[in-house]
């Protein structure tokens, strides 16, 4: 797909498909032409593929966040026969940070809880750049209760850089909003596949992320703050956020070293936002095998699953010192 929007590093090899679109435009290229359109594709493809096997995590963020990346209401479209929107929270109001509905995927009928950060700037706006506040967390928990009622699985997509950290959201309780989901997701008698498709920041991604299989997209990451938040409180300014990326050990293959994740889902070729479509098939195809193992477990080994897989987490050996 033509973007609209490049990256600092992708600049040579925007230039570079910039050329190719113009020789490939000819109307009738000679021989020769033909030829240069030839390697200049394999060029293309070799310096993209290069470039991005070796970000780094700075970079990544910055892919992870690229205005054209798949949201989730690129993959309700994509990933899902039907779709039905459940809004509002019982109690103050409807937040569009956080989408919640039924969902039917291949035949199989799911609860779909995810973040939305909005294309256009009244969108944005209005969900806040995918940051929620707390009535974004209690509709998403009634509507996985509701699936839990009806023995429905869940899907969360994984898609902040935070709650929102406005003062009206700490009056209403943000902090208890999401530590109630914590403890009510792991209490949830049906599967929760979580994954996370672009920025998984803070308490804003795991108010929607305690899961049966969390899987993590190629170039997203996950952390406990975002960069520019860690560099403001430990070197006192987001242009250390570099730094702080290199610090916090978030991307993909960090995660799943450290067991944070069970999976790492391939992006297409340059990322995501270069591919909608296939990248949704990549995600359909993970999200449906990993329904499929988990509804091989009774409810009691998919709770004390659950509960073990958070127990380990920041577990340590001791070696003896002589």
């Amino acid at each position: 797909m033509a973007l609209r929007h490049s990256l600092p590093f992708e600049k040579s090899i925007i230039e570079l498909e910039e050329q190719l679109a113009k020789l490939e435009a000819e109307p009738d290229p000679s021989s020769s032409v033909q030829d240069s359109i030839r390697r200049m594709r394999v060029e293309v493809t070799r310096m993209t593929r290069e470039r991005y096997d070796r970000l780094d995590p700075w970079e990544v963020v910055q892919v992870s966040r690229h205005p054209e990346r798949p949201q989730t209401a690129d993959y309700l479209e994509l990933l899902f026969d039907e779709f039905v929107e459940l809004h509002g929270d019982k109690a103050f109001g409807d937040d569009r940070a956080i989408v919640t509905g039924f969902a039917k995927m291949d035949g199989r009928r799911v609860m779909m809880v995810g973040h939305q950060k909005g294309r256009t700037l009244k969108e944005r706006n209005e969900c806040l750049y995918g940051c929620a506040h707390p009535e974004g967390y209690r509709k998403a928990m009634s509507k996985m209760e509701m699936a839990s009622r009806y023995g429905l699985p869940i899907v969360c997509l994984i898609d902040t850089p935070g709650a929102y950290p406005g003062i009206g959201a700490e009056e209403r309780g943000q902090a208890y909003n999401i530590a109630v989901n914590l403890r009510d997701m792991s209490t949830l008698e049906v599967p929760i596949i979580c994954v996370v498709i672009g920025e998984g920041g803070s308490g804003g991604a795991l108010g929607i992320g305690i899961g049966d299989h969390i899987a993590v997209m190629q170039n997203a990451y996950y952390s406990v703050i975002s960069p520019e938040g860690c560099a403001g409180i430990l070197w006192k300014h987001s242009k250390h956020a570099d730094k702080a990326a290199r610090a916090l050990r978030f991307t993909s293959s960090d995660l799943l070293e450290m067991g944070i994740v069970e999976e790492i889902i391939p992006e297409p070729l340059g990322g995501a936002h270069r591919n909608h479509r296939h990248t949704a098939m990549t995600l359909k195809g993970s999200i449906l095998a990993a329904l499929k193992s988990l509804e091989t477990l009774s409810t009691e080994e998919l709770l004390e699953r659950r509960y073990q897989r958070f127990r380990r987490f920041g577990m340590f050996e001791e070696s003896g010192v002589a």
